[in-house]
């Protein structure tokens, strides 16, 4: 396609001809958008309304859970519409929007998930100086670097995307996504989105090398804990993060660390809903939901909100 303008609109993947599939899919994303929408809301009310838990810990699981919200909202309510109204089309500043936003989301999302890392090493390995090197403005001072770091991501990876000229405007994935965007260039610009791409593999590499040596110390440490019963509270807070890292640090290299190809396959769409969805669906259950604190906080929250419902009906 020549001349491609910024008045065009770029044509996203259909999933089906069938328009029976198109409502499936609509309802299936329905359900999914709404689970990960309320179960994020959740740990953002208890925490907020629970004052033991306005910690440190908790206080970065609220940022997470910020982030989860705003990465599954950038991609699945658009694809939700298309499959309602039967439709392919997404607008330029649309597609630019997905570009900027889902880096940035994911970008701070792993910045957290790397503070949140820390956070248990001080918490297991040097609990009488946790206070100390975790007070309230380091952890503001952190939470701020990790969204500017996102937002800079976001920023770099529009400006290397849309600096290129576009061939096409067919995406094969069902949001525009920067290695499926790369695919339709036909200008050497491409190479700097390219040279963004690898060094941020190489980042979140790093990122991920630090957060598996830290849980090499925190494993040595919680091994030198007498009680069984301390091993596995201190193991229990964090399993479940290293699962949530691994989930999306391995789905998203295969889509970001590849080179692009000129074909697109049922393992690109896959791994692409993996990492889009899976992480924001998840975490509230496998983070959240199965800690004891965030329990009690959401029991007191709907307790509370119980009591005011019923003695509003009172006479």
């Amino acid at each position: 396609m020549s001349n491609f303008t910024s008045s065009s609109e770029f044509l996203l993947l259909e999933f089906s001809d069938i328009r029976e599939l198109h409502l499936l899919h609509f309802f299936v994303f329905l359900a999914v958008y709404l689970t990960a929408v309320t179960g994020n809301l959740l740990i953002i009310i208890a925490v907020a309304h629970d004052y033991h838990l306005h910690t440190p810990m908790y206080f970065f699981l609220v940022n997470l859970a910020v982030l989860d919200l705003g990465s599954v909202s950038v991609t699945v309510p658009k694809a939700m519409a298309n499959s309602l109204i039967n439709s392919r089309s997404i607008s330029y500043f649309g597609c630019a929007a997905q570009v900027f936003f889902y880096p940035l989301f994911g970008g701070s999302d792993l910045a957290f998930l790397t503070i949140m890392a820390h956070d248990r090493y001080v918490a297991i390995c040097n609990p009488l100086q946790y206070e100390t090197i975790m007070h309230k403005g380091a952890c503001i001072q952190m939470a701020v670097s990790a969204w500017i770091s996102g937002i800079v991501y976001g920023t770099l990876h529009t400006g290397g995307t849309f600096s290129i000229t576009f061939c096409s405007n067919i995406i094969n994935q069902f949001f525009c996504e920067i290695p499926q965007l790369l695919k339709l260039s036909c200008s050497d610009l491409y190479l700097v989105e390219i040279g963004l791409l690898v060094l941020s593999a190489i980042v979140a590499l790093g990122c991920f090398i630090f957060i598996v040596l830290t849980y090499k110390e925190i494993l040595a440490t919680v091994l030198r804990i007498p009680s069984v019963q301390g091993q596995k509270k201190a193991l229990s807070t964090c399993l479940p993060h290293l699962t949530v890292v691994s989930l999306l640090v391995f789905t998203g290299m295969f889509a970001y660390v590849k080179p692009p190809a000129k074909t697109s396959s049922d393992l690109d769409i896959l791994f692409a809903v993996l990492y889009a969805i899976l992480p924001p669906l998840l975490n509230p259950f496998i983070y959240s939901m199965r800690n004891k604190e965030i329990k009690t906080a959401l029991l007191k929250l709907f307790n509370s909100g119980h009591s005011s419902s019923t003695n509003r009906t009172l006479p």
